[in-house]
C-alpha cells in the first residue's frame, strides 16, 4: 500500500471499529459480542497495520498513545482502593528498589563493554528497562543529550520487546499457574513499559490488573532519583527533568475514590471501565508507530542488549516471586 490516503483510510476505519467496539462491549448483552477487542488484539491490529502500511498520522499517533495512556491510568485509580494499594506496593517495593539498581548496572555493562553499544544508547535502553521503558528513556534522554538516532533506537527497542511480552507473559502465567497478585508483580517488574504492563495485568484479571498498576507506578516514580543520578554520571548538571505527573493523578483518584466517593461507587465503576477500554485503543497506537523504518533504525546489538537484559530481568524476578 503505497498510496498515502488508502493508508490513512485504513487506519480511520481501524480506529472508529476499535472504538465502537469497546464502547459497546462496556453494555452488559452486547460484551461477549466484542470480548475480542482486548489490549493483545489491539496491539497486534496496530503492529500489522504499521508493518503492512507504514505509517498514518504520526504526530497524531504519537500524542494520542501518550496522553490516552495517562488519562486511562488516571481513571483505572477510580476503580482502587487505598489499603489494597499500599498493600500491593508494599509487597512489590523490594523488588523494585533491587531490580531498578540491578537492571540499570547489568544493563550498562553487557551493552557498553561486552556488546560495544554507543555509551549512551546503552544507558537509555538500561534506563528503560529498568524503570518504565518509553518515559523513562524521555526523561533521562535529554539529561545525557542523547541525539534523536540514539533517542529512536532506545525506543525503538523497547517498543518490540513490550510488544512480544503483552503477548507471551499471560500464557506463562497461566502455564505456571500463577496467581493474580504474583503475576501482576512479575509483570509491573519486567516488562518496561506502563502501558504493556497495564494491557497484560487486564489480560490475567482483576486483582492483576491493580497490583501491576499499583506496583509499576511505585516504579516510574523512580524517574526522578535516576535522571538526578545520572546528571552527575554523565556531567550534565541543570538539564530538565521530566517529570511523570499523571502518576500523582492517578494517586489522587485512588484516595478520593476510597475516602470521597464512596457512595457513587455505580460512577466509579464506569469511570475505570472507560479507563480499561481506553488503554486497550492506546495498544493500537502504539502498535501503529512501529512501522519498518524503526525497526531498521533499531539494529542488531542494541535488540541484543535489549533481549538479553529482558531475558535476566524476567528470569530472576520470576523466581524471586515464585521460589523465596
Amino acid at each position: 500500500m503505497k498510496n498515502q490516503q488508502l493508508i490513512n483510510k485504513v487506519y480511520i476505519a481501524l480506529v472508529v471499529i476499535i472504538s465502537l467496539g469497546l464502547l459497546a462491549s462496556m453494555h452488559p448483552s452486547l460484551s461477549p459480542y466484542f470480548s475480542w477487542i482486548n489490549p493483545p488484539v489491539s496491539l497486534f491490529l496496530g503492529l500489522v497495520f504499521a508493518l503492512v502500511c507504514g505509517e498514518a498520522y504520526p504526530s497524531f499517533n504519537k500524542k494520542s498513545s501518550k496522553k490516552l495512556l495517562q488519562w486511562s491510568v488516571i481513571g483505572l485509580g477510580f476503580g482502587m482502593n487505598v489499603h489494597e494499594s499500599l498493600r500491593s506496593g508494599a509487597e512489590g517495593m523490594t523488588f523494585t528498589i533491587v531490580s531498578v539498581v540491578g537492571t540499570l548496572s547489568i544493563g550498562f555493562v553487557i551493552g557498553y563493554y561486552v556488546l560495544r553499544v554507543k555509551k549512551r544508547t546503552s544507558y537509555l535502553i538500561s534506563a528503560g528497562t529498568a524503570i518504565c521503558g518509553g518515559s523513562a528513556i524521555a526523561a533521562v534522554g535529554p539529561v545525557i543529550q542523547a541525539n534523536e538516532e540514539e533517542m529512536s533506537v532506545s525506543l525503538g527497542t523497547i517498543f518490540i520487546l513490550n510488544a512480544i511480552a503483552l503477548f507471551i507473559f499471560p500464557h506463562i502465567g497461566h502455564w505456571l499457574h500463577m496467581s493474580q497478585t504474583e503475576f501482576g508483580t512479575w509483570a509491573a517488574i519486567a516488562i518496561h513499559d506502563t502501558s504493556s504492563v497495564v494491557g497484560a495485568g487486564a489480560a490475567y484479571g482483576e486483582k492483576a490488573l491493580q497490583v501491576a498498576t499499583t506496583i509499576k507506578l511505585t516504579r516510574a516514580l523512580w524517574i526522578i532519583p535516576v535522571a538526578l543520578v545520572t546528571s552527575f554520571l554523565f556531567r550534565s548538571g541543570g538539564r530538565r527533568i521530566s517529570i511523570p505527573w499523571f502518576i500523582f493523578y492517578f494517586v489522587l483518584a485512588v484516595i478520593l475514590n476510597t475516602y470521597l466517593l464512596g457512595g457513587f461507587q455505580e460512577y466509579t465503576h464506569w469511570i475505570a471501565l472507560l479507563a480499561k477500554k481506553s488503554l486497550t485503543l492506546t495498544l493500537f497506537f502504539i502498535g501503529a508507530s512501529l512501522h519498518i523504518t524503526v525497526l531498521k533504525k533499531v539494529g542488531v546489538r542494541p535488540l541484543l542488549q535489549g533481549v538479553l537484559l529482558w531475558i535476566i530481568i524476567s528470569v530472576s524476578s520470576l523466581a524471586a516471586i515464585m521460589y523465596l
